[in-house]
């Protein structure tokens, strides 16, 4: 039987189906630990494995090479690990590259590009990394994310959104409030200043639709207070509901859930969803008729991508449906 990935050719780009969390992790303890996590919770988070904040200041090559390692390793169960390198500004940022593509780059989910100041950065290390790639024999591309944490990044955030290999634009609270220079206080980098401040309002709103049109997926900022799981909660909710943010970082266990929690989509069509999907591919993805209703490959691609974002927030699905699609 066909697999809805090739049965159900798109219309248009959409936007990709990635976990709604976005963990990072600095070090290799606390790396090994995220994938512990995911082994516990399942496939409903990605881990970040960080170079920028999380090297030590001269031990940046045996910190790239620690990640490849664990990246490639056994310990790596869904293979849902990406890396954040340093920032263009930062002598070290090609080496990273060098290491990590041609050693991880069949493997890693994603790598995060940090504190670009324009369009032109971002595209600068995107180029290189396809270079890179296409030295080291990779033929697939390598899901980039950028974090938009300063002005001139704010400011070039349209055009941005169109770069190639593209599948998340991040905003970054602290450095762009650190940014004002005092003009936005420091309170506002918690809640409910963060998302009252008209400022960093205007911002985030910015990036979620430059994003949302370039079928790219917005990802929001940390939650500062790290022993309250429900203010991480009600963060992920807001960030949601009220400025369509599809995914959120976490920097501390506890915050991973009430992330997912959060961010789950509306399942109530979850069980006819996957009841018409089996339907569909017995039909080999003719029309069929559920429930008094016809449904075709239009209304195939809404609700197979519902039922993606399900599997990825941890729903329970019907067992058939994960054997034939998700096995």
């Amino acid at each position: 039987m066909t697999h809805p990935n090739q049965a159900l050719f798109e219309s248009g780009k959409s936007l990709p189906i990635i976990p709604t969390c976005e963990h990072f992790a600095g070090s290799e303890k606390l790396i090994l630990k995220g994938f512990e996590m995911q082994k516990k919770l399942g496939p409903v988070f990605d881990i970040t494995c960080d170079c920028e904040d999380g090297a030590e200041t001269g031990k940046e090559v045996e910190h790239a090479e620690m990640i490849v390692r664990v990246v490639n390793s056994d310990a790596n169960p869904y293979g849902m690990a990406g890396t954040r390198i340093h920032d263009f500004s930062h002598p070290d940022w090609r080496q990273d590259v060098d290491i990590l593509v041609p050693g991880a780059g069949e493997k890693l989910a994603y790598i995060t590009l940090p504190k670009s100041t324009c369009y032109e950065d971002a595209k600068t290390q995107i180029e290189y990394i396809q270079k890179v790639a296409k030295e080291a024999g990779i033929s697939r591309e390598i899901p980039i994310h950028i974090l938009i944490e300063t002005h001139g990044a704010l400011q070039d955030v349209e055009k941005t959104a169109t770069l190639p290999w593209l599948q998340v634009l991040d905003f970054g609270l602290m450095d762009f409030v650190s940014g004002y220079q005092g003009a936005i206080p420091a309170i506002n980098m918690r809640s409910p200043g963060q998302f009252d401040h008209r400022l960093i309002g205007a911002a985030k709103a910015r990036v979620a639709q430059a994003a949302i049109q370039n079928h790219v997926i917005p990802a929001h900022n940390v939650t500062l207070d790290l022993k309250n799981p429900y203010q991480t909660y009600k963060d992920a909710e807001r960030a949601r509901n009220e400025f369509g943010f599809m995914r959120m970082w976490s920097i501390y266990p506890t915050q991973v859930q009430a992330i997912v929690d959060a961010m789950k989509p509306d399942f109530t069509e979850l069980e006819a969803a996957q009841n018409i999907l089996l339907l569909a591919q017995d039909a080999e993805w003719g029309p069929i008729q559920y429930d008094g209703e016809l449904h075709d490959r239009a209304t195939y691609r809404y609700f197979w991508e519902l039922v993606q974002r399900a599997h990825f927030s941890g729903a329970k699905l019907m067992d058939e449906v994960t054997t034939r699609f998700f096995s």
